[in-house]
């Protein structure tokens, strides 16, 4: 018994020194096993958990296997539904549970946490007027307060979420790599909120995020610093990612330290919140908490793969504020990289372009699973 105490109280430890510092803990994962077991409300009671994020990668994995999902997908099946009907009405189905489950933490935090993010189709990602279509009809097949709708920050997702906005739907921007992207988001977050109070829209029940990817920053420039090979180039290694998010959090402070945003909040808006995603350790030489220690910063959100929470919980070391103070450096880290021919530019081009094509490979990869499961399903019916 004692032992468990002593374990519960370590696993609170690291995760409530977290959540004191102003970061929101959201689960990077959802499926129907998650959420009828209970792990997702155990997640919530003893994790700190305050919100989940989806992805099509993520659906894929929890539907592509079937399980969980055999009853419905018979009724599917016996109905006769396409195959990117019966993909919605799974997602959304799970969605709207995990809404469900979250909805007393939405209550206690004004709307703030106890989100659920459910993503666009990713075909869509380069289709301004489909995508705003697209996020209306989930925002209305989930049909809960608390869901966001996640949409890309393409060059065609911007317009997008700006109209989405307008129309008081609540977004996580996602596919964020570049800062010049970054400051692109928040203008249409803004302009978004501007249109939405001249339709008299209550703007205290609008809020966003904006989902700005870390660790495939480091897996791309660390392959391109490996390649150089000099002691120079080694030592940078495992540092862009945090420079390059250290430098949207200060873009965050500055644009909603503005004139702008002084309007806005002063109508009670909501600031969009920056949301680290990509936050599991893609090189095993790196710490497993790498991403969690060095990015606590009041008023951001840490969306976290499941192995990533534990591992924060079990030896996270949460020492305070490790993002402001640390401008400077990130800048010249950053530099650094460019000096040796690295180009940012093209880096984090390279990343949104295959961010977008690996969500569209894992749809289609749902799809094709969806697809044969309600084939055979429908055979076994006749």
């Amino acid at each position: 018994m004692n032992t468990v105490s002593t374990e519960a109280t370590a696993t609170a430890g690291a995760l409530k020194r977290l959540s004191d510092e102003g970061v929101s803990i959201w689960l990077d994962d959802l499926s129907r096993k998650r959420i009828e077991s209970g792990n997702l409300a155990e997640l919530i009671a003893n994790k700190n958990v305050v919100g989940v994020t989806t992805n099509p990668s993520i659906f894929q994995a929890a539907i592509g296997s079937g399980e969980g999902y055999e009853e419905q997908l018979a009724d599917l099946a016996v109905r006769g539904v396409t195959v990117d009907e019966a993909v919605r009405m799974m997602t959304t189905a799970d969605v709207r549970a995990a809404a469900d489950i979250l909805r007393p933490v939405y209550d206690a935090t004004g709307g703030r946490d106890g989100r659920v993010s459910i993503e666009v189709d990713p075909r869509l990602a380069h289709d301004t007027t489909a995508t705003v279509a697209e996020a209306r009809q989930l925002a209305w097949l989930v049909d809960r307060s608390n869901v966001m709708i996640k949409i890309p920050a393409t060059k065609a997702g911007l317009p997008a979420i700006t109209e989405v906005i307008a129309q008081g739907i609540s977004v996580n921007v996602t596919l964020i790599f570049s800062l010049e992207r970054y400051r692109e988001v928040m203008d249409a977050y803004l302009a978004g909120l501007e249109r939405a109070a001249a339709n008299r829209l209550d703007l205290s029940a609008i809020h966003s995020v904006a989902s700005f990817f870390v660790s495939r920053v480091d897996s791309e420039i660390d392959k391109r610093l490996a390649a150089i090979g000099t002691d120079a180039a080694l030592a940078l290694k495992g540092r862009a990612a945090l420079a390059n998010a250290r430098l949207a959090y200060e873009a965050y402070e500055e644009v909603f330290g503005g004139e702008r945003w002084t309007a806005l909040g002063g109508a009670r808006a909501n600031k969009q919140r920056p949301l680290w995603a990509s936050t599991g350790v893609k090189d095993p030489a790196y710490k497993d908490t790498l991403y969690v220690d060095e990015l606590v910063a009041p008023g951001t959100v840490n969306t976290m793969p499941e192995a990533t929470l534990n591992a924060t919980a079990d030896h996270g070391e949460i020492t305070g504020d490790t993002v402001r103070g640390g401008y400077a450096q990130a800048r010249a880290d950053l530099a650094a990289v460019e000096a040796l021919g690295i180009s940012y530019d093209e880096v984090v081009t390279r990343l949104e372009d295959e961010g977008v094509a690996k969500f569209e490979v894992a749809w289609q990869d749902l799809l094709d699973a969806v697809r044969k499961s309600l084939g055979s399903k429908g055979a076994d019916a006749e």
